[in-house]
């Protein structure tokens, strides 16, 4: 009897060890575990001189024109990454078109911003600093600033050696760029594709499955579960205009194309239960309601609310372990230091 018993709970165990295998195997044909190392990106060598330089540059106010937003004001590590903010406030207390996507694992994406205009996040650095919404900076006077003290050129000189004139608009991207690479979060859905079964609830594995066996994956998949490829918001159904602004065209902003209107870059999933409110008009604070409104309109499906409640659970396992930053200490302003011009827009 007790060798039958220990028959039945081996064969038990291996049943379900086969299963969570076919699982995993399924998952990984859609998706893959954040790399251990801190990524390559093109035209720009990582080095840890240029990743506290551009830690720095991250955290300092004085990059823009009032010398109150940094780039830390709307990608706030200590919250998701973004400003938990329906639309960013910026440059005279003026509010933003669009929801702040978090820079957590950002230099994963394809491309940045929801309508994918800047190829790579040297780009993406440099917009935010020259809108009038945001920062309202120019190129030239945050070289001023930035060459005005003594710290900072020691520390340019120390990033990019091989040049004669370190500091540079495109060199401050540069830096920027290499720090926000670091920003990687492995979370447990990693763990569990890397093969640890535990790290997922049952719950978890019942979401990912319906995850993908509902088509979500078709859109939100790789390393970043989403961040790569243009779709409309709406394929099957149009939510309405207080979710799909009708006057945000999303990446026909970009291309002039027809067939780009409301078209948005699928948006990347890691730390999504963090990163509220969602959709890039930030509209929706609710997590099972976004993923609701994504059954509907884009795969035509009435998801049930035991259905949604384990889609989010999978969900939930893309929240990962933020490296630790520390505040950088920033080189002090000098008399040539450029003033800062304070607005107030009514």
């Amino acid at each position: 009897m007790r060798v039958l018993m220990a028959a039945l709970i081996a064969g038990t165990a291996m049943t379900g060890a086969a299963q969570a295998d076919a699982l995993r195997d399924k998952a990984l044909t859609y998706f893959a575990p954040l790399p251990s190392t801190v990524p390559a990106v093109k035209d720009n060598t990582i080095t840890p001189e240029k990743i506290a330089l551009g830690k720095a540059l991250f955290f300092d106010p004085r990059l823009s024109a009032s010398g109150v937003f940094s780039c830390a004001s709307c990608h706030n590590l200590a919250t998701g990454g973004d400003d938990n903010m329906e639309t960013s406030v910026g440059h005279g207390w003026q509010k933003g078109p669009r929801n702040a996507p978090t820079v957590l694992n950002a230099v994963l994406n394809e491309a940045q911003f929801w309508d994918g205009r800047a190829d790579d996040l040297k780009a993406q650095a440099k917009g935010p600093i020259q809108a009038g919404v945001e920062m309202a900076n120019t190129p030239a006077q945050v070289e001023g600033t930035l060459a005005s003290m003594p710290l900072y050129v020691e520390w340019f000189t120390a990033a990019f050696p091989e040049e004669t004139s370190p500091i540079s608009f495109d060199n401050m991207a540069r830096a920027i760029e290499a720090f926000e690479a670091t920003l990687i979060t492995p979370a447990p859905f990693d763990s569990w594709l890397n093969g640890d079964d535990a790290a997922l609830t049952a719950e978890a594995k019942a979401g990912l499955e319906l995850f993908i066996d509902k088509g979500c994956s078709s859109c939100h998949s790789g390393v970043n579960v989403g961040g790569h490829g243009y779709y409309p918001f709406g394929l099957v159904e149009k939510p309405g205009a207080d979710v799909l602004p009708e006057g945000d065209k999303g990446r026909f902003a970009v291309t002039a194309t027809v067939d780009d209107e409301y078209v948005f870059r699928a948006a990347p999933l890691r730390n999504v239960g963090v990163t509220a409110p969602y959709f890039h008009s930030g509209k929706v604070w609710d997590l099972n309601t976004a993923v609701t409104i994504m059954a509907e309109s884009q795969l035509g499906e009435d998801m049930s609310d035991i259905e949604v409640t384990q889609v989010v659970a999978f969900l939930d396992s893309l929240t990962g372990t933020v490296p630790p930053v520390t505040l950088p200490e920033l080189p002090p302003e000098t008399a040539k230091t450029p003033r800062p011009t304070v607005e107030l827009l009514q």
